[in-house]
């Protein structure tokens, strides 16, 4: 089972969702911030690197709120969940096509990828 990290990064209020790159795998969906986390590494550096090398900005890690368990024929998934606060610099998507701040009650309207769903259901929903 592979771990990812995935951020739930809040701003007055709304949470980051942001839309994946036409071209790639599950292309045109939305997905909280993260990935998977390199050898050596912690989930909290994972976060923080994804962070920069996806949008260059830098990013406070919190607390874990939870965990999630996403696995379908593909990928066999435990994603850790974080409460991640913004810092500084400015978003430029270098891996996705765009970038939304939603309400917590409007993410499910948006096509998530599957494993994002079950965090949302999950986790999301006694957070915030």
């Amino acid at each position: 089972m592979q771990q990812v990290t995935t951020a739930v990064l809040e701003k007055d209020g709304r949470i980051l969702l942001a839309k994946r790159k036409k071209g790639r795998y599950l292309d045109n969906q939305w997905e909280l911030p993260g990935g998977k986390i390199d050898p050596g590494e912690t989930p909290e550096q994972c976060l923080k690197r994804e962070l920069k090398e996806e949008f260059t900005i830098e990013a406070e890690v919190g607390p874990l709120i939870g965990t999630a368990h996403f696995k379908n024929r593909v990928v066999d998934l435990e994603l850790l969940v974080y409460k991640v606060a913004y810092v500084s610099g400015n978003f430029e998507l270098l891996e996705h096509e765009a970038i939304e701040w939603v309400l917590p009650e409007e993410i499910e309207s948006y096509d998530l990828v599957d494993s994002d769903r079950v965090v949302v259901r999950e986790l999301i929903s006694r957070h915030f």
